[in-house]
């Protein structure tokens, strides 16, 4: 039997004084299993302990929100008796480990928590950030998480609409997964993950457990260093046939109102997931491990609790409904085993070989730890300095080849995004749209970072983040909703790190409270450090809107009824943070630009009432890159020219200005579009004509469609389909 230390608590991740306050709790020393429960619930994973405090500023409520944060995913009315559910989460470190199956289990995870609480999933997203393309393992990570992506996604059945992927070498050792899923649910059938009920079955249905991701959570709460590569172990191993299975399986069940309570077995495994569902019913729950059902021989109770294997969940059934819910199980092939009961006590006790093999009290797993850990900005204002003169046109083409602004038409067409036939715009513009199943509504969804601004000011980053994607939303002509996140930082134990964490929390919660657009779920993902290095604060934004009639959704191409080109929004020509000022330093500089919420919202709301009058024929929100490669954005999606009037100054071109649009228009409505925006007090202007096949300034500044459109697709192909060593730890 192993001995229980504070040399292996501390192993287990957590502190002398942390295994001191268990052995307060218990009154006696913990055993292996007792310990290992408390390490996991305890985790930065798991508990939330540096970010509680400040997670409880953000807004959380709207007349529409029906469930907020802590349950496993958001909940939204959307009318007619209909519920979007919909949650962001990170599979950062397992996917640098594995990079296929962490990714995959990612997306299952997600999938997970949406259909656990009822709804049926329909659309999925992701945020990818990898290091440096000359990194050497850069490649071989990115082509195994797209690989993972796609391998669980396009299983499942579920589109996969949109994402994001960035490089930057601040991301060399630590990337991000961040996956997204939505799903549409009875507004009056959500299900909790609570325990009701005394002397009601606890259920434990999918999958077998074996030892795949034991400590998961705890690693997911740790810094990396040179032995993350030897973590293997704790990487779960997916399957999304079964998962399938399972998702059909539990939607059957709910139906019949059996179900008293559900719980996704995600990090922790069977302990989270009994611990907070017996936490959130002010209860107490028995298990008998002898009855897991296992994959592998003589599993000990520390292994069977903290496994993480895949495809798997607990439930509390009203009693007498046993017989009922394991015929459908079984015929969906599915595990389906008695476990436990609920009980009055307040706390967990598991017995194993007929012997109690761990006695804890509930309250204090489920509650955590809450840590005010100190923060100190320190950040500094940093001048933008002058910038060497380049010919506007040879600049452009320049970004649209570059990792940043490259097509990213080789990652998404891995995906299926069109699936179950309701994508109404998939990958590649501002928003996804994807048709309310059976009705003419539809949801537009989109996830938003733009990690060099939160890094140089993690206040204006993060507002940022949320307004365009509250931008892009507009963009398609829908209404905003709700917000779900994931929250990117590295070691909260570091002041520094601690200070971006904080003043991004209060970033989000100015922006989301100005639009009205509250956060209904998330996720927190700390200690992304590899050998004291952090990656830049990423502060994730995944966000949801709605229109009434999916026909009236716009997107950026420029298509035959596009004449005029005009543009929303004052452009005073900002450069700081620019993606144009990093490609002519080659680095990060200056400060990002500023934001007017009272203008966001104002400019916002003009440019969806255009829309959604019928006056525009093409949306696209400006962001990365400015104004003119909005331009060539919106020439490349709809294969069509445009001649431009905005002059040659790069401040013009290039700034990436906040609260604007670039709308197009028919000749006829053009002089009521710029009538409507000087009623709401909006600036406008025409800045162009559409037709032909170039991209023409003047005279000496033009390109055709067609050579853009090859520089813009080639450098993600060409990278992929390059060989390059994997770095392999003591190799010269």
């Amino acid at each position: 039997m192993t001995a229980v230390t504070l040399e292996l608590a501390i192993g287990m991740g957590l502190t002398a004084d942390e295994f001191e306050r268990v052995q307060i709790l218990l009154g006696r020393l913990p055993n292996l299993t007792e310990l290992g429960v408390f390490s996991a619930m305890w985790s930065e994973h798991c508990s939330y302990k540096s970010s509680r405090r400040w997670l409880k500023t953000l807004p959380t409520e709207a007349p529409w929100v029906i469930c907020g944060p802590g349950e496993n995913a958001g909940v939204i009315d959307i009318g007619d008796g209909q519920a979007l559910v919909f949650k962001m989460e990170s599979h950062n470190h397992p996917s640098y480990i594995e990079p296929y199956q962490g990714a995959a289990t990612g997306v299952g995870g997600i999938l997970r928590d949406v259909f656990t609480m009822g709804a049926r999933p329909f659309a999925s997203l992701n945020s990818l950030r990898f290091g440096d393309p000359k990194h050497p393992k850069t490649q071989h990570l990115l082509e195994g998480v797209v690989a993972g992506i796609g391998g669980y996604g396009n299983c499942m059945g579920v589109p996969t609409v949109a994402g994001e992927c960035t490089f930057d070498a601040r991301y060399n050792d630590n990337i991000l997964v961040n996956a997204m899923t939505v799903g549409i649910a009875d507004s009056k059938r959500i299900f909790y993950a609570k325990a009701r009920g005394i002397d009601s079955p606890v259920v434990y249905v999918g999958s077998k457990t074996g030892r795949d991701g034991i400590h998961g959570a705890t690693m997911a709460s740790a810094s990396f260093d040179s032995g993350s590569d030897e973590k293997r172990p704790t990487v779960q191993v997916g399957d999304p046939f079964t998962e399938k299975l399972l998702l059909e399986a539990c939607l059957e069940l709910m139906s019949d109102d059996v179900i008293t309570g559900i719980q996704d077995m995600g990090a922790a495994g069977l302990t989270s997931s009994a611990v907070e569902m017996a936490a959130k019913g002010g209860c107490g729950i028995e298990l008998d491990l002898d009855k897991v059902p296992r994959r592998e021989t003589e599993m000990t109770p520390y292994e069977l609790m903290l496994s993480e294997s895949q495809e798997r969940m607990l439930m509390v059934l009203q009693p007498g409904a046993e017989a009922q819910a394991r015929k459908v199980f079984d015929k969906w092939e599915l595990d389906f085993a008695v476990i436990g009961r609920v009980t009055d006590t307040g706390r967990m006790v598991l017995k194993n070989e007929g012997t109690i093999a761990a006695d804890m009290p509930i309250e204090p797993l489920a509650e955590g730890l809450t840590y005010d850990r100190p923060w100190s900005d320190t950040r500094a204002s940093e001048d933008l300095p002058c910038l060497p003169e380049v010919a506007p046109m040879e600049a452009l083409c320049s970004l649209m080849t570059t990792p940043d602004l490259c097509s990213k038409k080789w990652i998404w067409e891995q995906y299926d995004h069109t699936v179950m036939a309701d994508t109404v715009s998939g990958p590649g513009g501002d928003a996804a749209v994807v048709r309310v199943h059976g009705t003419n509504k539809a949801i537009a969804v989109s996830t938003d970072c733009t990690p060099r601004y939160c890094e140089a000011d993690p206040l204006l980053g993060a507002m940022q983040a949320v307004v365009e994607c509250w931008r892009n939303l507009t963009s398609v002509g829908a209404e905003p909703l709700a917000v779900t996140d994931c929250l990117n930082f590295g070691n909260p134990e570091k002041p520094s790190v601690m200070a971006q964490f904080v003043k991004a929390i209060e970033g989000m919660s100015d922006a989301c409270r100005a639009l009205n657009f509250p956060v209904v779920s998330g996720n927190v993902s700390f200690y992304n450090e590899t050998e004291g290095s952090n990656i830049p604060p990423t502060p994730q934004i995944g966000g949801v809107g709605l229109l009434d009639d999916w026909g009236d959704v716009v997107d950026l191409a420029l298509g035959s009824r596009c004449d005029r080109l005009v543009l929303i929004g004052n452009s005073p020509g900002h450069l700081g943070q620019s993606l144009y000022a990093r490609h002519l330093l080659g680095t990060d500089m200056g400060n990002p630009p500023s934001i007017d919420l009272a203008i966001e919202r104002q400019n916002g709301n003009l440019t969806r009432k255009l829309i959604k009058s019928g006056l525009v024929t093409a949306c696209h929100d400006i962001s990365d890159g400015g104004l003119l490669v909005a331009i060539a954005e919106m020439c490349l999606a709809g294969q069509r020219g445009a001649t431009l009037n905005i002059g040659n100054n790069p401040g013009e071109l290039f700034g990436e200005d906040q609260s604007r649009y670039l709308v197009s228009t028919t000749a006829e409505f053009l002089d009521r579009i710029l009538e409507q925006s000087r009623v709401a007090n909006v600036p406008a202007r025409c800045v162009g004509t559409v037709g032909g096949d170039t991209l023409t300034l003047d005279s000496a500044n033009a390109i055709s469609i067609s050579e853009l459109t090859i520089m813009h697709e080639r450098w993600l192909p060409s990278y992929t389909a390059t060989e390059r060593p994997v770095r392999i730890k003591g190799n010269n």
